[in-house]
């Protein structure tokens, strides 16, 4: 288990060096029209990486599943920052196309995060639970997909070149990723309590009709 998790802070503080560079170099940099190819790949490939690795690697998939739900999900309370998003609206320097609801769903996300982790992070609300990560991805998917393509929706809007250069570039390329994978991993979780209580429902069963039968046997021969 320790091995999985140097391997997976390796990964991490890999990939922040690399976007870190990489924005510093101006490669993500887009104050054109176009879609911006080269964020929605910095944003996908360390999702993938992931799935990939969850998906056929039994021990590092153990190794996400023992991962404490109430602590992945308490580091969703930074979108609260998602007001900055708004903020650079209101002073002309995002397209509310994007901003407005990047923004505003990322601080419902952020404002509700310790809330659920505290409540719903266990058996008992595992729907509610799973139901509020689901939120959290398809926020960030929304934003991601505005961010690149609002050149297209709005050409005469204002520019999205402020979310393409540091430091706001390391949003799109390495904290919405990080964040969506921490939404995965907690939905497989809740989804493997579910696994677990009716793994055990069948094994309560015959235990519980078998003291019965000892309790009538032992009417019987009194």
């Amino acid at each position: 288990m320790k091995h999985y998790g140097k391997l997976a802070v390796g990964f991490i503080a890999g990939w922040f060096v690399f976007v870190l560079s990489a924005s510093a170099l101006h490669l993500f940099k887009n104050d054109s029209n176009r879609i911006g190819l080269a964020v929605a790949l910095a944003a996908l490939t360390p999702i993938v990486v992931f799935w990939l690795w969850f998906a056929r690697s039994e021990q590092f998939r153990q190794f996400a599943l023992s991962l404490n739900p109430r602590i992945l999900t308490l580091v969703q309370s930074w979108r609260i920052l998602g007001f900055t998003f708004v903020l650079l609206e209101a002073y002309g320097r995002l397209p509310a196309i994007f901003a407005l609801p990047a923004g505003y769903g990322d601080m419902a996300i952020g404002a509700t995060a310790s809330l659920v982790a505290l409540t719903l992070a266990n058996p008992a609300h595992r729907k509610s639970f799973i139901l509020w990560q689901g939120l959290g991805i398809a926020d960030l998917v929304m934003a991601v997909s505005l961010g690149t393509t609002a050149p297209l929706l709005s050409p005469h809007g204002t520019p999205m070149v402020l979310m393409t250069v540091l430091p706001l570039s390391l949003v799109p390329t390495f904290i919405v990723p990080l964040l969506l994978i921490l939404h995965i991993v907690c939905i497989a979780q809740a989804r493997a309590w579910k696994s677990a209580v009716d793994y055990a429902r069948p094994v309560a069963r015959p235990v519980q009709a078998s003291a019965t039968g000892g309790v009538q046997s032992q009417r019987r021969a009194g």
